[in-house]
């Protein structure tokens, strides 16, 4: 399955990285990571309809993650799931307003980064087996 990871931190997206993996969980595929650091770059791919996850960092300058989850999820035919980086807990109401289908916290915790993601891998496959 394919995972974009948006931030224009370098570092941030490491980390995602790193949290992830080969494998997010015994239970879920291999990952291929799509890393991007501007905005039309994730347009491009959500729309492409080749993402099957995204985990969009909220703190992205100069368009923050969830604008632009906002965006997708009312433009992207069938958008993947989406997880939300935040940097503060009362940053959790405008993730809902975003339409983000997980929140995960700052600072970035290697299990909740892989749970969240295996999740949302599993919610994906579910809803394109139903789709069959």
């Amino acid at each position: 399955m394919k995972v974009l990871v948006y931030s224009d931190d370098a570092g941030t997206r490491d980390k995602v990285r790193q949290a992830l993996g080969r494998r997010p969980a015994a239970d879920v595929p291999f990952v291929e990571i799509i890393e991007c650091a501007t905005e039309p770059k994730v347009h491009q791919w959500l729309g492409s309809g080749d993402i099957d996850v995204a985990v969009l960092d909220g703190e992205t300058q100069p368009a923050g993650g969830m604008g632009v989850c906002r965006q997708a999820k009312d433009e992207v035919y069938n958008c993947p799931p989406v997880a939300l980086i935040i940097a503060r807990r009362d940053d959790r109401w405008l993730a809902d307003w975003s339409k983000a289908d997980a929140v995960i916290p700052q600072p970035l915790e290697p299990m909740t980064v892989a749970d969240t993601v295996a999740e949302l891998m599993r919610r994906r496959s579910s809803t394109r087996l139903n789709a069959k």
